[in-house]
This record gives C-alpha cells, structure tokens and sequence, in this order.
C-alpha cells in the first residue's frame, strides 16, 4: 500500500469519516488499479453525501473498470442526474458520455 493510502485509513481508524475522505482513498485505490476497494469507499462517499457528482463519476469509472457494466450505468445515471441537479453541466454531459460508451442511452 502507499503512504498516501495508510494516512487516509489512519484518519478512517481515528473516526474522520467523510465522503472526502472516502473520495480521496476510492482515487487511490483506483490508481492502484484495486476495483474492489475503490468501489467499496466511493459507494460510502455516495452514501455520505448523495449529491457528489464526482464520487458518483469516479464510482461508475471503478465499477465499469471491474467488469460490472450494470453497476456502472447505475451510477453514472444517478451522476448525471446529481450534476444536473447542482447545475454541473460538465460532469453530467461526461457521464453521459459514459453512459452512452457502455451502451446506455440517457
């Protein structure tokens, strides 16, 4: 693991829970490439915080990357909707650009 990953699970044992925190270890573990502990954080940055386009992105990224492509739809769509809602023009049309890569129209 990276030094990067034990300071933000150090902060996980010290009780500092927050979808940022969860956000921060889903992208490490991404960038390692380790689908199952990314999926695992940034579905609890979702359940923390249901409005964070980003780890709503990053989480359909991870679940598309591990081979479960109805999962990944899933969350790209709530994504989209989430960034349309806070006016995230961006982040929405990009996730509908996901979505439509996996076969999804939305």
């Amino acid at each position: 693991m990276s030094l990067r990953i034990d300071s933000l699970l150090s902060m996980l044992d010290k009780r500092q829970d927050s979808a940022l925190l969860r956000f921060s270890l889903g992208n490490e573990y991404s960038g390692l490439q380790d689908w199952d502990a990314a999926i695992l954080h940034l579905q609890r940055a979702c359940e923390l915080d249901p409005d964070y386009s980003a780890a709503w992105k990053l989480l359909g990224k991870a679940q598309a990357a591990s081979g479960n492509t109805a999962a990944a739809q899933a969350a790209f769509a709530t994504g989209a909707e989430v960034a349309k809602r806070n006016g995230d023009e961006q982040a929405a049309r990009e996730m509908a650009v996901f979505l439509r890569r996996l076969g999804a129209d939305h």
